[in-house]
């Protein structure tokens, strides 16, 4: 059974049970949010659709043991916007979309539900492209192949790209040496120190190029022997993980958890640089935002650093090449200098020159949407979608 909501199918009013998912609908400006309910493979699932004006909707599907349907609603909405803003800065020609599957990663993973999930993925005919996220792996991507084409991050063997962590790393490398162009003068990482939480894949194939450009670099992760053996690896400091954030260092490159910029750890940096890999590192964005630019420490926008992920599973869709996606995700470097010119011009935080410069995209192009365009020129799979997709 699928329920497609939109604003206007249910009334506003405080009477109605749903006052409040229209409320948080209305607030970041969804287009669409579709549940998906089918009991015989206990799927649960909600699909957010944020916009796309730029093009379909891309972005992973997450797979987590929400403690409500509420949590899990939250989760997709915000997800979803995000991956608004991380297409737009990054240029590519999506829009942004999420997806979560209410589940214990572990223990509830069956063919049969995540077939049945890309059948629902499928209904869409396009307006949603999914992808692998939290608590997926590329086996459960195959199967949703399996019944829709709409899909990225599928493995190699498929014509995917595979594992992106690589093409992710690559993008967070480039945008650290922004940041040291914007601080030193120079973007030379050589001799520089740099406190690197985390020790999973995207941190391991940043520690590498830092690394061989001669980055003094101080490792910690929650799981010690994976922090040990990275730090052997690349020449650095094995580090206890409740001293990373005090290190006397130039960068400090969160690539693990969430929320590490907040009130305890605000006044223990002495860094002139915070930019890596972590998602969602502010744990209130507009106050540690700006509390980061009144320390005078440049701040890479994580959903920006980060973007080589979605540039590298979009590349999929016009036909997987890893070196185009390598050097797509080069031009971070880029996108980080001008977000940080456009902060400094305006004299606020990075993050809103960040969300200032998606959001000038959007509505550029969204300018242009009333002219007509078969769009019959763009070929291969992201052809297929895009005319799925005409107005």
């Amino acid at each position: 059974m699928t329920k497609v909501l939109t604003k206007e199918s249910i009334p506003l009013n405080k009477e109605n049970k749903n006052f409040l998912i229209f409320n948080e609908l209305s607030n970041k400006e969804h287009e669409q949010v579709v549940i998906c309910s089918d009991p015989e493979t206990e799927l649960r699932a909600i699909i957010a659709i944020h916009n796309t004006t730029l093009g379909p909707a891309l972005g992973g599907t997450r797979m987590w043991n929400y403690e409500s349907e509420d949590a899990a609603m939250r989760d997709v909405l915000r997800l979803s916007r995000g991956m608004t803003y991380k297409s737009a800065i990054s240029g590519l020609n999506l829009g942004g979309g999420k997806a979560v599957i209410i589940g214990d990663p572990h223990t509830e993973k069956t063919e049969a539900l995540f077939r049945s999930f890309g059948r629902f993925v499928d209904g869409l005919g396009g307006r949603y492209i999914t992808a692998e996220d939290v608590g997926m792996t590329e086996k459960e991507m195959e199967w949703i192949y399996s019944e829709t084409k709409y899909v990225t991050g599928i493995p190699k063997a498929l014509g995917g790209s595979g594992n992106p962590s690589p093409v992710t790393a690559y993008g967070v490398y480039m945008g650290v040496k922004a940041c040291a162009k914007k601080a030193y003068g120079s973007d030379s990482l050589e001799g520089k120190k740099i406190a690197l939480q985390g020790a999973g894949n995207v941190a391991s194939y940043f520690a590498r190029h830092a690394s061989k450009e001669g980055a003094k670099l101080y490792i910690c992760d929650i799981y010690e022997d994976k922090a040990k053996e990275l730090a052997e690896e690349v020449g650095g400091e094995l580090v206890d993980p409740d001293s990373i954030y005090g290190l006397d260092v130039d960068i400090f490159t969160p690539c693990a958890l969430g929320g590490v910029i907040n009130d305890d750890t605000m006044d223990q940096f002495k860094c002139d640089i915070i930019a890596g890999g972590a998602n969602n590192v502010l744990d209130e964005e507009d106050k540690h935002g700006q509390m980061l630019l009144d320390k005078g420490i440049i701040y890479a926008p994580d959903y920006v650093i980060n973007a080589g992920g979605i540039i590298n599973i979009a590349s999929e869709l016009e036909g997987y090449n890893e070196e185009r996606a390598l050097q797509n995700a080069g031009n971070i470097y880029n996108t980080i200098t001008d977000i940080l010119d456009y902060s400094e011009e305006h004299g606020m935080p990075a993050h809103k020159a960040s969300n200032a410069l998606a959001e000038k995209r959007i509505e550029t192009i969204g300018n242009i949407k009333n002219k007509y365009s078969s769009k019959a020129n763009v070929s291969g799979r992201l052809g297929e979608v895009y005319k799925r997709f005409i107005d």
